[in-house]
Parts: C-alpha cells; structure tokens; sequence
C-alpha cells in the first residue's frame, strides 16, 4: 500500500500542472495572423471580437470588430450565438487575454475560433488599419 508521502507528491505535482496550464494558451484554439485576419474581415467570412478593456479600446480599434472586455465574455455569449458556426477572431493587446477569451467561446460551442497572433499590436505592425476616437 503506498505510503501518505507518495499521495503528498502526486498531489502537489497535478496542482502544479494545472497552475502551470491556467495561464497558457490552450493547444487545441488555433492562431490566425493579422494579415490572414484582415483578408477574411474585410471578405466578410469572420467577424472580430475585441475583449480589451473600453480605455484600450478608445485608444484604437479595428473598425467594425465587436468590443467585449474579457471579464464580460461569459455573460455576454448571447450576443455572440448567431456566430457560433462562423469564423470568430479574438484580438486583443498582445494575444493573451484573447486566448482566455477564445477558450471560454470554444468551450461555449463556437466551433470556428482563432486567437488573433500578437494582438492588435501585430496588426499595427503590419499596418493594417485602426480606427481611432478623437478624445
């Protein structure tokens, strides 16, 4: 019979484990870079979900991308059900956060989508468009 410090080890390596992955992006949501992102916006075969926060968002956004900050994804999946089949690219600063984001849609049934590679700051990188708010 294995002894109570063999349990302790198991344990503590499964909670490691899993407080590793927490803040990882998950394996199974696919990337999309910003220039494949754009193509497919622009022919409007995917729509855009923006999930950073209303300062972030005034600074500059993409045009006609749909604002959810990340803490409100979960409670605002309504809005986003006529999307579930369709192409759904989460962006956000850097990819981070969108990846949480994209997890939560996967996991509520979106069978389509892709974290935004490097966030909206690749996508200024490769010059593609933003539309800014004159504060």
């Amino acid at each position: 019979m294995p002894n109570q410090n063999f349990f302790k080890s198991v344990s503590m390596v499964a909670i490691s484990a899993g407080l590793l992955l927490a803040g990882c992006q998950p394996s199974n949501i696919s990337s999309m870079t910003p220039n494949a992102a754009a193509k497919m916006f622009s022919e409007q075969k995917a729509i855009i979900v923006d999930v950073r926060e209303d300062s972030e968002w005034k600074e500059g956004h993409i045009a006609g991308a749909i604002h959810i900050p990340l803490a409100q994804v979960e409670s605002r999946l309504r809005e986003l059900a006529q999307y579930k089949n369709s192409n759904v690219v989460v962006q956000c600063r850097s990819g981070k956060r969108s990846a949480k984001a994209a997890s939560t849609l996967q996991a509520a049934g979106f069978t389509k989508v892709y974290n935004l590679t490097g966030g909206i700051i690749a996508w200024d990188k490769d010059g593609l468009a933003t539309t800014k708010f004159n504060l």
